[in-house]
């Protein structure tokens, strides 16, 4: 059975993704090393901002697993997809 899905909501997250991907390539224009990042407010306002793009993309990828039914992606099996959603993360004391 063909699973169908609404093509125009996946290729609108798409364009998110491709957005976001700019987005970041714009912010790192005056990172020269990873202690550009911390060596000011600016450089951790650069890297928050970077972070919560690499976010949007992952939760953006999540979405159109869920949409799909996850019958897009595995179409790139070569990809590890589990590895591009957001991290959970568990703190230990």
């Amino acid at each position: 059975m063909l699973y169908m899905y609404d093509i125009d909501l996946v290729l609108d997250i798409l364009k998110n993704i491709a957005w976001s991907l700019d987005q970041i390539g714009n912010r790192f224009y005056k990172i020269n090393s990873s202690d550009d990042f911390l060596k000011d407010n600016s450089g951790l306002e650069i890297l928050d901002s970077i972070c919560m793009q690499l976010i949007n993309i992952g939760e953006a990828i999540k979405q159109i697993d869920k949409l799909t039914k996850s019958k897009l992606l595995e179409n790139y099996p070569d990809i590890d997809w589990k590895k591009v959603y957001p991290v959970k993360y568990s703190y230990y004391v």
